[in-house]
């Protein structure tokens, strides 16, 4: 039994040994890798014994056991080293053996086809050399050109500007435009039209309550349109007061503002006038809408106005619109009642309840006055030359 124990426990031994001598063996093959065989420990040499000499006191021996320390070499590898790894120190100028090619770990400069380009571990400071395919500061990327914000400043003429029509390179032009003139009418170039009353209202005097109306209509595109104004009021019981019709071509002339050129005849007072029209209307900045417009008579009599009204949207359905009108005039018109400067001014605020975008009813008040000889004329004429008025009425438009 002793013997066949012992064979079990040899043969377990070499099992257990094999795999790491194998793995062992491999590793000596790997670069960088070396697999130092554990050193073997000087065996302790007994100290001699001196036979004491007559005379001399014998001094302590020491101690049967004691040994020695070896001492360890530079390059031997030490003993709690990993297996497998080489903790030596290279030698000054050599790479330390299976150093990763392209890479210096040595603390020196690289050199030959072990330094890796752009890469330097030294620690010295020096600049990087180029890696293929990386851009270094201060230098282009190799094999690309510089274009756009990278070049270095220039007088260089810039590049010619693309072409919005670019199917004209490849079709004739003539077809081309025609089928562009095609697409124009059919997704919004045709023409389309809108009528719109911004003011159609009763007004509250103290005595003398009245009318008054200001709209407006237009037929055409996006650039080109027919336009008809119209604007009056009156007094119940005693006739219409003013009551004027202009008719002008309107023609875009940018996003917001749209110039106008016609015609305006003036039905009340009388007599009758008809003036040459040249004016303007668009949206202001700040969502202002805004008018202005020269009236000039056969006769030279020129005549000015200048309008506009901003919406206040309180809800998505409230909304307060201040309002603002001048009249003016540059001669006296003694027959139309008008003196120069200053002929008129009306300030109101409306508040408006919007039913529908094209429905809205509104209440507010308003405020009229004449000024200058204008008011010295309708004094004459038995009309006090301001008035408030509260107003109630209804702004549409299809």
């Amino acid at each position: 039994m002793t013997r066949l124990a012992a064979a079990l426990a040899a043969a377990s031994a070499l099992a257990l040994a094999a795999p790491s001598a194998a793995l062992a063996q491999s590793m000596q093959g790997m670069p960088g890798m070396k697999m130092p065989m554990p050193a073997k420990k000087p065996a302790a040499k007994k100290p001699a014994t001196r036979k004491p000499q007559a005379g001399k006191p014998t001094s302590k021996a020491p101690p049967r056991n004691a040994a020695k320390k070896p001492s360890r070499s530079p390059s031997a590898p030490r003993a709690d080293a990993m297996p497998g790894m080489d903790m030596r120190q290279p030698a000054a100028g050599a790479s330390p053996p299976g150093a990763v090619p392209g890479m210096d770990m040595s603390g020196g400069k690289a050199s030959g086809a072990e330094a890796m380009p752009g890469m330097d571990m030294s620690g010295k400071g020096q600049p990087p050399a180029a890696m293929p395919g990386m851009a270094i500061p201060g230098g282009p990327m190799a094999g690309m050109e510089m274009t756009g914000t990278a070049l270095p400043a220039g007088d260089a003429p810039p590049p010619p500007a693309p072409s919005d029509h670019y199917a004209d390179q490849f079709f004739p032009a003539a077809e081309m435009s025609r089928a562009r003139g095609a697409m124009m009418r059919e997704q919004g170039g045709r023409p389309f039209y809108q009528v719109m009353f911004n003011l159609a209202e009763y007004q509250v005097r103290k005595g003398r309550d009245g009318y008054r109306w200001d709209g407006e209509g237009w037929f055409g595109g996006d650039i080109n349109r027919l336009t008809v104004k119209t604007e009056g009021g009156g007094t119940f019981r005693e006739g219409v007061d003013s009551a004027e019709v202009q008719a002008l071509y309107s023609r875009a002339i940018g996003p917001y503002f749209n110039l106008q050129a016609g015609v305006r005849h003036d039905f009340r007072p009388t007599p009758n006038r008809t003036y040459a029209t040249i004016g303007f209307e668009g949206l202001a900045p700040y969502m202002f809408e805004v008018a202005g417009a020269a009236f000039i008579s056969p006769q030279g009599e020129v005549l000015g106005r200048l309008e506009g009204y901003y919406d206040q949207r309180i809800t998505q359905r409230l909304i307060l619109q201040p309002r603002v009108e001048f009249n003016l005039s540059a001669q006296d018109m003694r027959a139309q009642r008008l003196g120069a400067g200053l002929t008129d001014a009306e300030l109101g605020l409306r508040l408006r309840y919007e039913v529908t975008r094209q429905f809205a009813p509104y209440v507010g008040v308003s405020y009229e006055a004449k000024s200058g000889r204008t008011a010295d004329y309708a004094r004459a004429d038995g009309v006090k030359p301001t008035s408030t008025s509260l107003v109630a009425g209804v702004r549409l438009w299809f």
